[in-house]
């Protein structure tokens, strides 16, 4: 070693050095040699975990700097003053009133507020990334190191967190709106009062969402919507307190909150019991005086005064409130229940009495679905109805039904069906709207997101705006609404391909719609995704986070047939609840979005959807790239090698499916989820979802390709994420964990003499993964990404280079120093694992079991059974009150006190340093998975 290793600085110059070696040794690897530098440290008692963590420490700071400066640099400018001049320079853009009004009345956004599981920083570390993002504070050492206790990720603690980004959005679209009317008020004085401003609306499933989890209480999603209500109308009484003192509607607001609140806390007990239900629901259900179930007389009213008053700024003020109050109704926002499509079938099954066995994908479930829908008449329910219902699907349209008689009589409701690949779901779903009296508020909304659903998807939405019952439904909604998710599909399909094929669902969608006559309606598109590169959200500005999940030619298609587009994106846990964790940083996002331009007239010339010759072929050749990873043994053992073990718990939602899960060497990708499965590929080094295929999809037609996407917008725009993604990618990291499973390795690290006090637990070792098949898994895996990527190298040496990045060589560095103390400690836990003494077997576990679940990162399960085995509390002699006297056992014996401190505890210390180095890894990355 020719260099000390105490600082970043240390490590970054050490791995500079290392990366020269690779010229002269093509197969050295600089991450791993780097790994082992620190690993002999460590073991020979040069350094010790002390100043590793000091390490982790410096790590976690760049971490959280990276991810600062990301979020800053995605809606710059943040300063407000910027931003009001910003939205000035929009607002005069229009010529007259009407086109004005067309514009500021309908939302440039639906912004949807969820809570899959990437709540990766602890509450100090985001509050530290949003100060220095809005504030340019710097971010001290003090929070770069994790808390001491992660808060657990709850559903109270997902709820608590969407509601603050909820409030702060809620008052950036304020200040937005009131600049909106002012500016109205100056170019038209006769005519502003007309103008209502809906430049966003905003909604959340966080307590709603039944897809893939049962642990959410029905009365949980009731007393959630109630808490919202309350927080909403103190919020509106603050407002008009602030606008007009002692305004008369101050009092109803106030009161009105206090009834949802004390609901509120009636449906947060045990309501398990009939009693306990009956006493809570008769208090809800009441026709209390204090009890605001709409808000239309309110609004009404209050309008009425903003148009009588003499006051200009009191004016404006009252009709931004009103305004607000349109938008969000009687909550912090919509909301959005969401069942799977199974969940609906096994629901419906049991009220198709003559045909319960019918098959739901055929023509004759749809006919008889068409011919329920025209006989089925409304049904009075009461909450005793969703006491006695088992069904989770039959259960949700209870509940909103329940919510829209008794908590918000105004504001609409998404039902999201996930897995929805055949229109008699959809039948189904207005089926139970119907019979339970709210086909009038509740908008069905299938989701596309497997690559069956996308691939047949057109034909799905053809068949679908066929059917009359349908067509009736959307007329009486006013819109149409699918979802469109990058999640499952950005897994199984790939980042890229995925995104071609979700644009061509939302094309066939416009068609579709325009076919059967349906341009009077609005297309409400939902595009799902989180905030990283692997899930769909662009990392090169936020024009092109809007424009890839729905892209210009996308548009154009429903502007072509005249219908009118509401497009919807979602703002995803607490990577996506950053952008709106403080005023400045809330502000200059939705200064962004309503800033961005609209026109998307050139699309339909980008020569990349005329040129269907190359690019189609450039879609299929990528697809069935990722399609070859997906259905490899060889990649699906890679990304499961460690199980979940590099990850931490950051959700509510489980991030593994229900499994064995003891069965972590057979383990499937498709027993995890898309989140943690793309937080994995990040851990690994190489985000193969998003990077993969293209190069071998060029390969042949370099020239043909490159000129085609350097014509097209949209080819550079596939071709940037592309390159965000390879800028942080690197395969000999991928190649690095493979060498930690190598049996020569460590037969060989203790060669010579080196290591002597190594050598029994290195020949354990070497002895123990003889028959460990992840060195050849992740050297095979290696080898095929690395080959695809000299091919994707050739193509980008045909393209333009971008505008280089001044901090890549950092953070590539730094991604680098983090992978190789964390692979100093993985050979920490090895090396102490194998020196743990033999311990006789237990509960048919033994000792071989528990290295298994060291060297598969199961490190809770295999403390808790070394714990098992060697306890350090005992009986001790004087806890019994014997009269006959004992030499035995000695008291000054300690017992397994040792073995605990020096194996058992170091092993649990050097992973919790290891989950530490995951956050920094994923903040380099910009998001969790």
């Amino acid at each position: 070693m020719t260099l000390p290793l105490k600082n970043t600085a240390d490590l970054s110059a050490r791995l500079q050095e290392l990366h020269a070696r690779t010229r002269e040794t093509p197969l050295f690897n600089p991450v791993f040699q780097l790994g082992l530098d620190l690993s002999r440290a460590l073991e020979g008692g040069s350094t010790d975990l002390d100043a590793l963590e000091a390490l982790v420490e410096e790590l976690e700071c760049a971490g959280l700097e990276a991810r600062a400066g990301r979020l800053q640099r995605l809606v710059a400018p943040v300063a407000p003053e910027a931003n009001e001049a910003a939205l000035n320079a929009a607002l005069g853009s229009a010529d007259d009133f009407d086109a004005f009004r067309t514009r500021w009345e309908s939302p440039r956004l639906h912004a949807v507020f969820t809570a899959h599981p990437t709540f990766l920083m602890t509450p100090g570390q985001s509050a530290a990334v949003a100060d220095a993002a809005s504030q340019d504070t710097p971010i001290s050492r003090s929070v770069c190191a994790a808390d001491a206790q992660r808060p657990s990720i709850t559903l109270e603690y997902e709820h608590g967190e969407v509601s603050k980004a909820l409030a702060n959005a809620q008052d950036a679209r304020s200040k937005i709106v009131s600049e909106t009317l002012a500016y109205a008020a100056k170019v038209w004085p006769d005519q502003w009062h007309a103008l209502a401003p809906l430049p966003f609306r905003f909604a959340s499933w966080v307590g709603y969402d039944m897809d893939g989890r049962t642990d959410i209480k029905w009365y949980t999603s009731i007393r959630f919507r109630l808490s919202e209500k309350a927080e909403r109308l103190r919020r509106f009484a603050d407002d008009l307190e602030a606008i007009v003192p002692a305004h008369a509607l101050i009092d109803t607001l106030r009161s009105g909150a206090d009834h949802a609140g004390r609901s509120a806390e009636d449906f947060g007990e045990d309501l398990s019991a009939p009693e306990a239900l009956s006493q809570a629901a008769n208090r809800l259900t009441y026709d209390h005086p204090d009890k605001l179930t709409s808000l239309t007389a309110i609004i009404a009213q209050l309008d009425d005064e903003a148009a009588a008053s003499d006051d200009l700024d009191q004016a404006i003020a009252i009709k931004t409130l009103t305004s607000c109050m349109r938008a969000d109704g009687l909550g912090m926002g919509h909301v959005h229940f969401r069942v799977n499509a199974k969940q609906l079938h096994n629901a419906i099954r049991s009220h198709m009495h003559e045909t319960p066995e019918l098959d739901l994908a055929s023509k004759g479930a749809v006919a008889t679905l068409r011919r329920m829908l025209a006989g089925r008449k409304p049904m009075r329910t009461n909450f005793a109805s969703l006491a006695i219902e088992s069904s989770t699907a039959i259960r949700q349209f209870l509940a909103m039904a329940q919510i829209l008689e008794h908590i918000d009589a105004d504001t609409p409701i998404r039902m999201l069906i996930a897995e929805c690949e055949q229109p008699s779901t959809v039948l189904a779903a207005l089926y139970f709207a119907r019979t339970f009296g709210i086909e009038d508020k509740v908008d069905v909304s299938p989701l596309f997101e497997t690559e069956s659903a996308l691939e047949h998807g057109g034909r799905f939405l053809d068949s679908l705006c066929a059917e009359q019952q349908y067509r009736d439904y959307v007329r009486l909604r006013g819109r149409a609404c699918i979802q469109t998710g990058f999640s499952d599909a950005g897994r199984f399909v790939g980042q890229i391909p995925a995104s071609l094929a979700i644009e061509r669902l939302q094309g066939r969608f416009a068609q579709a719609m325009a076919k059967n006559d349906l341009a009077d309606v609005a297309a409400l598109i939902f595009n799902t995704h989180g905030e990283s590169m692997g899930r769909g959200a662009h990392p090169a500005n936020f024009e092109d986070r809007l424009s890839w999940p729905m892209s210009g030619w996308a548009r154009h298609r429903f502007a072509s047939s005249g219908i009118k587009l509401e497009p919807e994106v979602s703002f995803q846990g607490g990577d996506g609840y950053l952008f709106f964790s403080r005023p400045e940083l809330a502000l200059a996002t939705l200064s962004r979005i309503v800033c961005a331009p609209v026109d998307n007239a050139d699309a339909a010339n980008d020569p990349f959807y005329s040129r269907t010759d190359i690019s189609l072929d450039f879609y299929r050749a990528v697809r069935a790239h990722q399609r070859q990873h997906l259905r490899s043994a060889t990649y699906s053992r890679a990304v499961t090698a460690f199980g979940l073990g590099l990850l931490n718990s950051t959700g509510s939602r489980v991030s593994r499916r229900q499994s064995d899960i003891s069965a972590d060497r057979d383990m499937n990708l498709r027993q995890i989820r898309a989140i943690p499965h793309n937080s994995v590929l990040q851990q690994l080094g190489y985000p193969v979802n998003v990077i993969s295929g293209i190069g071998s999809a060029a390969d042949g037609n370099y020239e043909e390709l490159a000129s085609l996407i350097e014509s097209s917008p949209r080819g550079q725009q596939l071709i940037s994420l592309a390159r965000a993604s390879n800028g942080l990618a690197s395969i000999k990291t991928v190649a690095a964990y493979g060498e930690l499973f190598n049996s020569a390795y460590w037969a060989s690290r203790p060669y010579r003499g080196t290591e002597p006090h190594l050598s029994g637990a290195c020949e354990t070792l070497a002895e123990f993964l003889t028959k460990d098949d992840r060195t050849g898994v992740y050297r095979r895996l290696a080898s095929r990404l690395r080959v695809d990527a000299l091919k994707l190298y050739r193509l980008f040496d045909l393209l333009p280079a971008e505008d280089p990045d001044s901090n890549r060589e950092t953070t590539r560095r730094m991604i680098g120093a983090a992978q190789s103390v964390r692979l100093a400690l993985m050979q920490h836990i090895f090396l102490k694992a194998v020196s743990v003494p033999v311990f006789s077997r237990a509960n048919d576990i033994s000792r071989e079991d528990v290295l298994e679940m060291v060297f598969s990162l199961r490190i809770e399960d295999a403390l808790a059974q070394m714990r098992r085995a060697f306890p350090t509390h005992f009986p001790a002699p004087g806890d019994f009150a014997m009269d006959a006297p004992a030499d035995y056992p000695d008291a000054t014996s300690e017992g397994y006190a040792q073995i605990g401190r020096d194996f058992i505890d170091p092993i649990e210390r050097a992973y919790s340093l290891m989950l530490r180095l995951s956050i920094s890894i994923a903040n380099q990355f910009g998001a969790h998975g």
